[in-house]
């Protein structure tokens, strides 16, 4: 008889193995020699069995103890008719792998129920509604049971069958070697059921569409591109399972008096030659409203060029973490006549003198400074 291998050399770990490695190396083991992944091959069922009964003994603190004190003579007796046994071992395996496979091929009795899916839809807001915030009223086309059927799915007169090939358990189990795997019911989808007179009203499937609403709180701030999560609103879950959430994608109109650049908004002033020139107060246009009074007053210096910036701090779009507000820029851009009178004429004409004698003084007097 060959000499029976070193539980931690299965497993492939050293002796002071954590149980966590411990655990972890015996995912990887057992999914390396699986006999479903290996089949037809005997040497990987063996090479699994050694794996499972590695993992069995070294994963109970007492009897790994025992192990590492006497080895395997010391628990010839523990695996003999007074202790766990194999089958022990493979109702150990079936919990692990049943951890491992949820989802795909899991084992009896760890299913879920599967929560509706997650809904999407577009809402467009104005620049305002999204820079401060607003609540609206989200219309939905989403499945409500059928009145006709009470959403049972069946006709008026009958109602739903427990299905002949899974007893009405919604899944069905076959043993592939010695490991019991579970699977869903092909027949009854997993429902557990079968309607052999469907409603004519939802063709079986126990629901219509309906129109819903919801109401959704859009955070000051909020900007398009982004979405906002409602939990609890998209699709119903099948057999009073949870439903899905609802997903609000954000749009946000144009604005002809803005442009937004994150928290900051960018707006345009038309100001007169005149006033570029020798200074004015002006009146800037504020998202807060449209009228007059919610202007905000400007001063703008002499001798201002045309798309020069302004900064006004505070007065901008408030940031979605709630740290204040961004600035409103503003840029100037002078305007210069295209029609004018003959007085206006005239004394544009003379300014142009006045300016042109004034700068040929500057200059001389640059020179003249240089010369000596």
């Amino acid at each position: 008889m060959p000499s029976k291998r070193e539980y931690y050399e299965v497993l492939c770990v050293t002796r002071d193995v954590s149980s966590e490695e411990l655990r972890k190396a015996y995912r990887r083991e057992a999914l390396k020699h699986h006999p479903d992944r290996n089949p037809g091959d005997p040497a990987a069922e063996a090479k699994f069995k050694d794996v499972n009964e590695a993992y069995q003994i070294l994963s109970d603190e007492q009897k790994r103890r025992i192990y590492d004190q006497f080895g395997h003579a010391g628990l010839d007796g523990s695996m003999g008719g007074g202790g766990e046994g194999m089958g022990d071992v493979f109702s150990h395996m079936q919990d692990l792998f049943a951890e491992m496979f949820s989802g795909g091929m899991g084992f009896g009795g760890n299913t879920r129920p599967r929560r509706g899916s997650d809904m999407r839809v577009q809402t467009r807001l104005t620049l305002r509604e999204a820079a401060f915030g607003c609540k609206r009223e989200v219309q939905l086309r989403v499945p409500a049971a059928c009145t006709d059927c009470a959403g049972s799915g069946a006709k008026t007169g009958s109602k739903p069958e427990a299905c002949a090939q899974c007893r009405g358990t919604g899944q069905v189990s076959n043993a592939r070697g010695f490991v019991m795997f579970t699977s869903t019911c092909p027949r009854c989808r997993g429902a557990g059921r079968v309607i052999k007179q469907p409603c004519p009203t939802c063709s079986g499937h126990g629901a219509v569409e309906r129109a819903r609403k919801v109401n959704v709180t859009f955070p000051a701030g909020i900007d398009a591109g982004q979405r906002l999560r409602v939990p609890g609103q998209g699709m119903p879950g099948p057999s009073n399972a949870p439903p899905g959430d609802l997903y609000v994608e954000i749009d946000v109109e144009d604005d002809p008096r803005f442009e937004r650049d994150g928290a900051d908004l960018v707006t345009r002033v038309h100001v007169s030659l005149t006033d570029a020139a020798l200074g004015a107060e002006l009146r800037v246009p504020a998202l807060e409203a449209d009228d007059e009074e919610a202007a905000i007053p400007l001063v703008i210096p002499a001798g201002t060029q045309s798309s020069a910036m302004f900064t006004v701090k505070g007065r901008g779009i408030p940031r979605l973490d709630g740290r204040g507000r961004g600035s409103l820029v503003v840029i100037v851009q002078v305007e210069v006549p295209t029609v004018l009178t003959t007085r206006a004429r005239e004394l544009l004409e003379q300014l142009r003198a006045e300016l042109r004698a004034s700068t040929d003084a500057e200059s001389e007097g640059k020179r003249a400074a240089g010369g000596k």
